[in-house]
C-alpha cells in the first residue's frame, strides 16, 4: 500500500493509491506517528478493500512529504563500502550515527536550496526506514523488522564544507532547510519482500552518478534498526536514512558540486521517484 500526501506546504491532506493508480481521501489523522501507532495503516487498508474511500483529483496537486512532523531524523553514515572508499574512509566496525533536523524534510518535488556561503552542495540517494511501533533495546532482527512501518526514497543532501570541514560533528552539514526531500509515498513493509535487494540511482541534469543495490550496504535494514534501538528511543514517525552509495560529488574529484539551476532525479526500485530542482537561498 502507497501512503502519501498531497496539497499545498502546511495544507497536505493524506489519501492513499489504489491498484488503479486513483488517489482515495483516507480523512483524518495525519500520515504521522500518531497514525501509523494507532493502527492506521491497518484501518486505510481495510477501508480500501471495502471501497469505502472517495476518490480524489489529483492531477495538478502538489505531493508533499509522506510523513507529517518526523519526530527525528536518524541517520548512518558511509554504509556503503564503495561511498566509504570514495570518501577516504575506513570501513566502519559499528554503525556511524548523525542527526538531521527533522524540520529539513520536504516534498520529493519540492525546491532544494543551496544555503548561502555554500560551495560543496552534494546529493545522496538513500533507503529511508520509516518507523511504525515505539522501540527501545530490541533483542533480534526479528523484532527490528516489526517496527517498521514502511519505506521512502530519501535525498539525504549534504554541505560537505560545513559538515567536514568547520569543526564540530556532520549535523550542520545536513540540516540546512530543504536537505531532506522525501517520498513521493511511504510504501508498508509488507510491499517490500527484501529491503536488501533495491537498486537505487541519481541523475545531475540527465547523467547519471549513482547507481547501487541495498544489497552493498555494510549495515543491513534491521541490523540498523536493532542498533539504535540500544542508544535511543524510536518513535512513529521517526525517519532513518540508511546511507547511500558511492557517486557523491564529494567523492568524484573534478565533479561540480550543486548550483542553482541544476536538476536532481532519483528512485529506488518499487518506491518511486523525486525531482528536484536547485535554487538559492
Amino acid at each position: 500500500m502507497k501512503l502519501l500526501r498531497v496539497g499545498p506546504v502546511g495544507q497536505e491532506r493524506p489519501v492513499v493509491m489504489d491498484d488503479a493508480g486513483n488517489l482515495r481521501d483516507i480523512g483524518e489523522p495525519d500520515i504521522d506517528g500518531a497514525f501509523l501507532a494507532s493502527g492506521g495503516v491497518a484501518r486505510v487498508r481495510e477501508a480500501l478493500q471495502r471501497d469505502e474511500l472517495p476518490v480524489v483529483v489529483g492531477e495538478g496537486l502538489r505531493i508533499g512529504p509522506p510523513v507529517a512532523r518526523p519526530g527525528k531524523i536518524v541517520c548512518i553514515g558511509l554504509n556503503y563500502s564503495d561511498h566509504a572508499a570514495e570518501s577516504g574512509a575506513d570501513v566502519p566496525a559499528e554503525p556511524v550515527v548523525f542527526m538531521k533536523a527533522a524540520n529539513t524534510v520536504v516534498g520529493p518535488y519540492d525546491e532544494v536550496l543551496v544555503p548561502r556561503g555554500s560551495v560543496k552542495t552534494d546529493w545522496e540517494v538513500e533507503l529511508a526506514i520509516v518507523i511504525g511501533r515505539r522501540a527501545r533495546y530490541l533483542d533480534s532482527r526479528e523484532e527490528a523488522l516489526d517496527v517498521i512501518a514502511g519505506y521512502a526514497v530519501s535525498n539525504d543532501v549534504s554541505e560537505r564544507e560545513f559538515q567536514l570541514e568547520r569543526g564540530g560533528q556532520w549535523d550542520k552539514g545536513k540540516s540546512c532547510e530543504t536537505f531532506n526531500p522525501l517520498g513521493p509515498w511511504l510504501v508498508t513493509a509488507d510491499e517490500i519482500t527484501d529491503p536488501q535487494s533495491l537498486a537505487l540511482r541519481l541523475w545531475v541534469n540527465g547523467e547519471l552518478r549513482q547507481n547501487g543495490d541495498t544489497k552493498n550496504m555494510i549495515f543491513d535494514v534491521a541490523e540498523i534498526v536493532r542498533y539504535l534501538s540500544r542508544f535511543m528511543v524510536l518513535e512513529p514517525g521517526d525517519v532513518i536514512n540508511t546511507g547511500t552509495p558511492a557517486g557523491v560529488a564529494m567523492g568524484m574529484p573534478g565533479q561540480p558540486y550543486l548550483r542553482a539551476g541544476d536538476v536532481m532525479e532519483l528512485e529506488i526500485e518499487g518506491l518511486g521517484r523525486q525531482r528536484q530542482t536547485v535554487g538559492q537561498a
